[in-house]
């Protein structure tokens, strides 16, 4: 299964593993949510495109309740909030570097520690992370309205914690993300660029080497940089993977209940929904709405954020 797109997991002891933060009486970020119904649909891969470990079948139908989500992936000024009102240190600063991909890096010689193994193209950069996303001599400041990145699944958790929000259930990011479109490829419809015109921040070019840049980005985006689905939401195809409250597990989709799944209790990771700037159909295409896929909940990378629910 190509795995290109995604970042290297990252084995990190339960012991090293951040403490749970407090959530603050009321944090200083205002969340432009989009309040959605709930209702019924039919969950999974209605075109049988999806690598087979990623379990994307069988189709099975679903029922949510009412709930709100971000309109956007949480942004970097609203992450440096939490961090300016909390002093939280990230996993990536703790552990001292995260993976950047290689076209992005701006790392000195020095400060790459490593490859990863069987996908050189992600650095292990040393002072790699939210606040400093291509390398230490970059910045978050510069980039203020892109997605959080090198943000792990644990500190989305402390994000959500601090903030009074949640990780959306897999269940509920792919009912929001398909905007009302019941079993279509994408959050727009089954053609990728309709009309010629691109609808997300996806790879284009040769892997790992060339990105041309046609849809704009060669790197993450800034949010609202491409047209929103039926329900308001932007970029749920490419840009950043966001990462959903649920372990996974690919067979979860054969027994999955039809009120409110959660996800199964144990599995591998955690599930990352939507894709990324580096994903491309020759490849890794899981920047269509069923596709899944997961890491390590303290894994983080250059190309990873999170959304959220409203409690």
């Amino acid at each position: 299964m190509p795995a290109a797109c995604c970042s290297p997991a990252r084995d990190v002891p339960p012991a090293e593993r951040a403490e749970p933060l407090a959530a603050a009486a009321a944090p200083a970020v205002e969340h432009d949510d989009v309040a959605l119904a709930g209702g019924r649909f039919e969950m999974g891969d209605a075109f049988d495109e999806g690598y087979p470990s990623d379990g994307e079948t069988p189709v099975h139908p679903v029922e949510l309740g009412g709930f709100r989500i971000d309109a956007t992936a949480v942004t970097n000024a609203m992450f440096a909030r939490f961090v300016e009102e909390t002093g939280y240190r990230s996993d990536a600063e703790r552990y001292g570097s995260s993976a950047v991909f290689h076209l992005l890096s701006t790392a000195g010689r020095g400060e790459v520690i490593g490859a990863a193994a069987g996908a050189p193209w992600w650095l292990n950069v040393a002072g790699a992370d939210w606040a400093h996303p291509t390398g230490p001599s970059s910045s978050w400041r510069d980039v203020p309205e892109h997605p959080a990145v090198h943000v792990s699944h644990d500190d989305a958790l402390a994000y959500c914690r601090w903030a009074g929000r949640r990780l959306p259930t897999e269940a509920e990011w792919e009912f929001a993300a398909r905007g009302g479109l019941e079993g279509r490829r994408f959050a727009w419809g089954d053609e990728l660029t309709p009309d010629g015109e691109h609808r997300c921040n996806i790879w284009q070019g040769e892997f790992p080497r060339t990105n041309t840049g046609d849809d704009g980005f060669v790197g993450t985006a800034p949010v609202r940089s491409f047209p929103a689905n039926g329900y308001g939401l932007y970029e749920v195809a490419g840009n950043v993977w966001e990462w959903c409250a649920d372990w996974f597990l690919p067979k979860y989709y054969r027994k999955a209940p039809v009120q409110e799944p959660k996800g199964p209790t144990i599995g591998a990771g955690r599930v990352m929904r939507g894709g990324s700037f580096l994903c491309h159909d020759s490849y890794c295409h899981r920047y269509r709405v069923a596709a899944r896929s997961s890491n390590t909940p303290e894994s983080s990378s250059s190309n990873c954020g999170f959304r959220t629910v409203a409690l």
